[in-house]
C-alpha cells in the first residue's frame, strides 16, 4: 500500500489530510488486499485531489472498483453541499448515466432451447457497435420529449409497461433536465442512436440465476435459481458524450472565473449555484433521461424477441430494477448529525439505498433498493440489495462493476478476441459482436474479480448479496 495510507478497518483505508495539498477532507476508499495488488497510485491521487474541491462534504470516497478516470477516479463518490459546493464533469463521466437493468423472464434454464437463434434474433433487433444506428427517426419535439421525460416518455411510446417506470432509479426521470443546455451536436448525435446498444463495455446478456443467498430478497425482487434473466448495460450513448464534452471546455473557464484552485485541470467545475453550473446540470439531466429511454427501449425489443421465440407473454417479463452509474444528482443525507441536501457525484459507483429510504419502489422498501453489479462475458454478474450502512458511510453508494486493471490499447495488443470467443464457447456462453476486437479490449481478464470486488462491498456492509447470475450468452458493444 502506498506510503502514508492507513488502514482503518478490514477493507477500509483512509487517505489523510495533507496527502496532496490543499485537501480539506480525509479520503476512504474499500479494497481487499487480493484486490490491493492492482490499486494505481495514480487512481488514490486522483481521490485525494476530489478532497480538495470547494464545498466537499465529509470525505472523498471510492469503491473496490477504483481505478483511474477523468478527474475524478472511476469508482469514486464525493458530496458537496449546495450553498458552497461545486460540480464537476469529471465528477459523472463522459457516458452519462452508463447503467444497468435487469429483466426477469418465467423462463428456467432447460427451456432455453434455440439459445444461438435468441443471440442472433437480438443482435439484429439491437443495433450494436460505435455509431450503431436506430431504425426509429426521432423528430426534434420527439427528442426533447425524451430529453424531458426519459422512460415515462419511452413507456408512452408504446416501449414498455406503466410498472417499468416505478421500477427505475428516480422513476426514470430526472426532473431538472434543461433541454435547451444541450447543444445542436449532441443532439444531431443523439438522434439516430436512441434505442441502440453502443460500444466499449456495453452488453446485452443472457443470463441464469445460479445461485441464490438471500431467500427474503429474492423472492422480494422476483428472482429464484435456474431462472432466466436478461441484464442491459448501456448509457446516453454520443449525445451525453458530447455534452459532457461542450460543459468541460465552459467549466474549464469558469474555474478561472470562480478562482477556484484545483490540482487538475480535468476536475474542472462550477459552483453549483452559478450560471455555468446550473446549465451542466440541466444538460447532465437530460442525457440521463435520454439513457433512461434508451434502456427502456432496448428492454422492449428484447421482450419483444423473447415473446415471439418463446411465447413469453410480454408482461409476465418483469423489470426488477434499474440502477444509473455515472450521475450527480440532489439527495438528502444525514452527515456529521446535520441532515442535509447535497449534490452527490458517482462516477462509475451506483447508488445503494437502504430499507426505507425515500425514492424506492413499495416493494422494495423493507429489502432495500435493488443493486446490480455486472461483470464481463464469461465472469459473473451479482444482485445485491442497498443497506443503511451505505446510507452513513457513502451517501448510500456502492461498487458498479468490476473495474478495469488494462486499458483497452493494452488489451488489444494483449489479448485475442478470437480466442476469447473461442474460449467462451467452450463453456457454452456464445459471444456476438461486431468484431473480435471489440470482444478483445472487453475480455473478462481485463478487468479484476467481479466476485471478489462485491464480496468486499458484502463484507463492509454497503450493499448485501441476494443473487449470483451467470452468463449464458453475451451481445457486445
Amino acid at each position: 500500500m502506498l506510503q502514508g495510507i492507513s488502514r482503518t478497518g478490514p477493507y477500509e483505508w483512509e487517505v489523510p489530510v495533507g496527502f496532496v495539498p490543499g485537501m480539506r477532507v480525509p479520503a476512504n476508499f474499500f479494497l481487499s488486499e487480493a484486490l490491493a495488488e492492482d490499486l494505481e497510485p495514480g487512481a488514490v491521487q486522483q481521490l485525494a485531489n476530489v478532497a480538495t474541491m470547494p464545498g466537499i462534504v465529509g470525505r472523498s470516497l471510492a469503491m473496490p472498483d477504483i481505478h483511474w478516470g477523468y478527474g475524478f477516479p472511476i469508482g469514486g463518490v464525493a458530496a458537496f453541499s449546495l450553498e458552497e459546493g461545486v460540480i464537476s464533469p469529471g465528477g459523472v463521466g463522459f457516458d452519462i448515466n452508463c447503467g444497468v437493468r435487469l429483466l426477469s423472464t418465467p423462463l428456467r434454464e432447460p427451456e432455453l432451447a434455440k439459445k444461438r437463434e435468441l443471440i442472433e434474433r437480438l443482435f439484429r433487433a439491437v443495433p450494436t457497435g460505435v455509431g450503431g444506428k436506430s431504425t426509429l427517426r426521432l423528430s426534434a419535439k420527439s427528442l426533447d420529449g425524451i430529453l424531458e421525460g426519459g422512460s415515462s416518455w419511452a413507456v408512452r411510446e408504446g416501449y414498455g409497461l406503466d410498472r417499468d417506470i416505478l421500477m427505475c432509479e428516480q422513476a426514470g426521470c430526472m426532473k431538472e433536465a434543461d433541454p435547451s443546455s444541450v447543444s445542436q451536436k449532441a443532439r444531431q448525435r443523439g438522434m439516430p442512436q436512441s434505442g441502440t446498444l453502443g460500444s466499449g463495455n456495453h452488453f446485452l446478456e443472457i443470463q441464469v440465476v445460479r445461485e441464490v443467498y438471500d431467500q427474503d430478497a429474492a423472492r422480494v425482487f422476483g428472482v429464484f435459481p435456474g431462472q432466466i434473466c436478461i441484464m442491459i448495460h448501456c448509457g446516453s450513448r454520443g449525445l451525453g458524450h458530447q455534452v459532457c464534452t461542450d460543459h468541460l471546455s465552459i467549466l474549464e473557464s469558469a474555474t478561472k472565473k470562480y478562482r477556484i484552485a484545483l490540482p487538475d485541470r480535468q476536475l474542472a467545475c462550477a459552483p453549483l449555484d452559478s450560471p455555468e453550473g446550473k446549465a451542466y446540470f440541466g444538460a447532465m439531466a437530460a442525457s440521463a433521461n435520454y439513457a433512461w429511454a434508451n434502456r427502456q427501449m432496448i428492454m422492449h425489443y428484447t421482450r419483444k424477441v423473447m415473446e415471439d421465440l418463446y411465447g413469453i407473454p410480454y408482461g409476465e417479463m418483469h423489470l426488477v430494477y434499474d440502477v444509473a452509474h455515472n450521475v450527480a444528482k440532489i439527495e438528502e443525507h444525514s452527515w456529521g448529525g446535520s441532515r442535509m441536501k447535497v449534490c452527490v457525484h458517482r462516477k462509475g459507483a451506483t447508488r445503494a439505498y437502504g430499507p426505507g429510504a425515500p425514492d424506492l419502489p413499495p416493494e422494495y422498501e423493507t429489502t432495500g433498493q435493488p443493486v446490480i453489479i455486472p461483470g464481463s462475458m464469461g465472469s459473473p454478474s451479482f444482485l445485491l440489495r442497498g443497506t443503511m450502512t451505505a446510507m452513513e458511510k457513502t451517501f448510500g453508494s456502492t461498487c458498479h462493476g468490476a473495474g478495469r486493471i488494462m486499458s483497452r490499447t493494452q488489451a488489444k495488443k494483449r489479448v485475442s478476441g478470437k480466442e476469447v470467443r473461442e474460449t467462451l464457447a467452450q463453456r457454452g456462453i456464445i459471444v456476438r459482436a461486431p468484431s473480435d476486437a471489440a470482444i478483445a479490449d472487453e475480455a473478462p481478464s481485463v478487468y479484476k474479480p467481479s466476485a471478489e470486488v462485491v464480496r468486499v462491498v458484502h463484507e463492509v456492509g454497503l450493499s448485501r448479496m441476494v443473487a449470483r447470475l451467470e452468463p449464458l450468452g453475451v451481445i457486445k458493444g
